[in-house]
């Protein structure tokens, strides 16, 4: 069954009990995870504490002793003193010398094992390279984890005289033990609690979805064409409540929607209108804003070609500010907004100048000629490349890791072709055949009008605009016009 056909009681009783099985499970699980960091903080300061006890008695061994200290020395220096060490500290003691041979154990039926009798070259290395000179090894064998330490013992000069190695055997019966209870303890709590919450959420669910059916009811009853009844509810929630004065308060204000129809019908008109002179005159606003933000970010009035760059930026926002005032002139004439002049120019260069507005450094441009002539409008020409280019910085997600928009201009016979490629989220089938009509728009901003006009421009000088696209991987627009 689809989640979309269940009733909204069927949906407050499922999301209320989903809402305790996950408080539950979450819980637990951080319950576990708890236990299992504070059985490892236990036996790392465990063993911690005990290297540092039987450290100390070493040393006082070593203090101690009347034999030369020397490696060579350390089975006769611990011959009896390793026996007591260890009873004391209840833990096995190993001691190997420096290359990894041992010279001694606490283990009384100790054979003779390569595994035990020699340390690994590995460990070795780690011990002598680590700047603590202590190396810890964990492994796990029929289902019991062991610990195993080496570290230096140092002679009376500071300087190695043998490996102190430390089995050490993780019990962690006690706090499994105690993991349990608790688990089951909490097990019949939430027990408990799904009882409770099943009967709240069978409760409340009929509470809400007896009322909101009276609502429903109502509503379905409403027609412009005759006078509706308001909603009477005798008591109900605050929220239920705000409803039902929402209902009656749109029933007044249908009344009188119905006497303004007409009116509103002409207004509206002149709203669409509106909406499209504001986009137009937000086209050359913001690359005018780029404009400016650019030249503060990489005005140095030590640049040699200052007064190049301050003509380049002072261009642009002229050619902008002329795109403004064509936009403000054609309004009068109502459907001739903008006019459309026809020159000769570089496309080459207006496409690059074009591009010149945006601060991305992802945006790549390539022509395949410095100088490739055609009739257009200089500023039409701006302003499909940078809605084409600026479609695509909104199609890339703002996570992407590697965004990039190629543009490239060539010619193929007498047409010239201006690609716009991205790697953004690309469009979906049941978009593609939307994609040039007014008003459409998949974003969250804007009034659907870019792509219209980059249509209604190209063809208006006999070219042709058209574009591929792939989910995930990004798209491609192409426009195609004649040359001189």
């Amino acid at each position: 069954m689809r989640l979309k056909k269940l009733s909204l009681r069927v949906r407050i009783f499922f999301a209320m009990i989903l809402l305790v099985l996950i408080a539950s499970i979450l819980i637990a699980a951080v319950t576990i995870y708890q236990y299992n960091e504070e059985a490892r903080d236990y036996h790392k300061e465990r063993l911690e504490r005990k290297e540092r006890a039987i450290m100390s008695d070493i040393e006082y061994v070593i203090r101690k002793t009347t034999y030369p200290v020397e490696t060579e020395k350390v089975p006769l220096i611990f011959k009896e003193e390793i026996y007591r060490i260890a009873e004391i500290h209840s833990l096995r003691i190993n001691l190997y010398d420096i290359d990894g041979t041992l010279l001694i154990t606490s283990k009384a039926s100790f054979t003779n094992d390569s595994i035990y009798t020699c340390i690994d070259t590995n460990i070795i290395n780690e011990v002598s390279n680590s700047a603590e000179h202590r190396y810890v090894v964990k492994n796990k064998k029929n289902g019991e984890t062991f610990q195993s330490l080496y570290t230096y013992i140092l002679d009376t000069k500071s300087k190695p005289l043998a490996i102190l190695n430390l089995p050490y055997l993780e019990n962690d019966d006690f706090l499994n033990k105690e993991l349990n209870e608790f688990l089951e303890r909490l097990g019949y709590a939430y027990l408990f609690m799904m009882l409770i919450a099943i009967i709240l959420a069978l409760l409340l669910s009929k509470y809400i979805t007896s009322t909101l059916k009276t609502i429903a009811d109502k509503i379905n009853e409403t027609r412009l064409e005759k006078r509706n009844k308001k909603i009477d509810i005798a008591s109900s929630s605050e929220e239920i409540s705000t409803l039902v004065n929402s209902y009656n308060s749109m029933i007044d204000e249908l009344e009188e929607s119905a006497v303004k129809l007409a009116t509103s019908e002409r207004e509206q008109a002149w709203r669409e209108m509106a909406k499209q002179v504001a986009h137009e005159i937000k086209n050359p606003l913001t690359p005018m804003r780029l404009s400016v933000q650019s030249f503060q970010r990489k005005f140095d009035p030590e640049d040699e070609n200052i007064h190049q760059k301050v003509d380049e930026y002072s261009n642009t926002l002229i050619q902008q500010i002329d795109t403004m005032s064509s936009i403000a002139s054609a309004f009068s004439n109502f459907a001739k907004m903008p006019a459309q002049q026809s020159e000769t120019l570089n496309v080459s260069s207006i496409v690059k100048l074009g591009l010149d507005i945006f601060s991305e450094d992802y945006i790549e441009f390539y022509s395949e000629d410095e100088e490739i002539m055609a009739n257009f409008d200089r500023t039409q020409l701006i302003r499909v490349v940078t809605n084409l280019v600026k479609n695509g910085i909104q199609a890339i997600p703002l996570d992407k890791e590697t965004p990039r928009i190629a543009v490239k201009v060539t010619s193929e016979n007498d047409m010239v072709k201006i690609t716009v490629e991205d790697n953004g989220n690309g469009i979906s089938e049941e978009n593609e055949s939307k994609i040039f009509e007014p008003k459409f728009t998949t974003k969250s901003s804007g009034m659907g009008l870019g792509l219209a006009m980059v249509k209604n421009i190209v063809e208006t000088y006999k070219g042709n605009i058209t574009f591929t696209s792939q989910q995930g991987v990004g798209t491609t627009f192409t426009v195609t016009f004649p040359k001189i």
